[in-house]
């Protein structure tokens, strides 16, 4: 058995972590797809979606807008890419106007089974569906694309991180052919002996493939993410476990996330993508972290609080050491980029 076969459960064996991590998310018993975790995702980690339902709100605007440049056709799309057990889906749909909703094709693309509450008149597959019109969202999908480690050694040769289900790790064999390529273009401050990559070639892979599968409208993806000029050292691969940070371990029990290089997935996809970050885009759809005028807890006190606690939630979603710094990569497929994102990227 070679060395990328090994079985990452088996306390002895060794294996890179691309295949590690894929068993442990998605394998039998894997943490993303387990029968015993009703809750999902969500009871591990929060996203934006978790946050407030202005995210939801500001995703229906832009859904909107992605109809409207696409002359309001007689099915309108909307795919959730790594729809978790369905939150955002469900919440987009239930916010949009009857005359979209009676429009809308609302789909759901998630590795896990169907969850059972979840609305039938929404599609569940594992597969994105091919040929629709609308707006693709891929809300903290790609940072659990599953990646492959490397590690620069003290010849400063950059080798495949191996490990096994215990978490330990070893250096491995050189990084050779496209993967190398991929390093010396997109992370080659990864040189010194010690530094680490997360080598995001499958990431792109997938996003092009993604936006790839719309006829028209607009891809987005929305993760955490850095760029060629901010890579992070030491990489970005570790855990997460009822909503606390762990170390990585492949053995099933906690989630496995690595920060996404959307500037490669960006060139690596459809032409005219654009990269901006969760804070601009958010704005230019309408989440206003303001808060209300004071006079308003005289005229109306219920009102206030409701202002005001609207106000702290899109504070949180467009802080930018926080949510606000997350990645977003747009990308027009066969129609305008929505006017509120072109304004946000000038």
């Amino acid at each position: 058995m070679s060395t990328a076969e090994q079985d990452p459960r088996d306390p002895g064996g060794w294996t890179r972590w691309r295949a590690a991590a894929e068993r442990a998310l998605y394998g039998p018993g894997g943490f993303f797809v387990r029968p015993d975790d009703p809750t999902g995702p969500a009871g591990h980690f929060r996203t934006s979606v978790h946050a407030s339902p202005l995210y939801a709100a500001a995703v229906a605007r832009l859904l909107l807008a992605v109809d409207e440049e696409l002359g309001r056709p007689a099915r309108l799309a909307f795919v959730d890419v790594g729809a978790g057990r369905g939150e955002l889906v469900t919440a987009v749909r239930s916010l949009l106007p009857p005359g979209v909703a009676d429009r809308l094709r609302a789909h759901a693309v998630e590795r896990a089974p169907r969850p059972a509450a979840l609305d039938p008149a929404i599609g569940w597959t594992a597969e994105i569906p091919r040929g629709l019109s609308g707006l693709l969202f891929a809300n903290e999908w790609l940072d659990n694309v599953c990646v492959e480690v490397a590690q620069t050694d003290e010849d400063g040769v950059p080798r495949y991180v191996e490990t096994r289900a215990d978490g330990e790790e070893r250096l491995g064999a050189p990084v050779t052919g496209p993967d190398a390529d991929w390093l010396a273009r997109w992370w080659p401050s990864a040189g010194r002996p010690g530094d680490r990559a997360e080598i995001g070639r499958p990431r792109d892979e997938a996003w092009a493939a993604a936006a790839g599968a719309l006829e028209r409208g607009l891809a987005v993806a929305a993760d955490y993410a850095h760029r060629a000029a901010d890579r992070p050292p030491f990489g970005t691969l570790t855990g997460y476990r009822a909503g606390a940070r762990t170390p990585p371990v492949p053995d099933g029990s906690c989630d496995l996330t690595a920060h996404v290089a959307l500037d490669a997935c960006a060139a690596a996809g459809p032409a005219g993508a654009v990269l901006l970050t969760q804070r601009a885009a958010l704005r230019a759809l309408g989440v206003d972290g303001a808060r209300p005028a004071l006079s308003l807890a005289s005229s109306d006190p219920a009102g206030y609080v409701r202002a005001l606690a609207a106000a702290s939630q899109a504070a949180e979603l467009t802080a930018p050491q926080g949510l606000g710094g997350f990645g977003w990569l747009a990308v027009p497929v066969k129609a305008g980029l929505p006017g509120s994102l072109r304004r946000a990227v000038d």
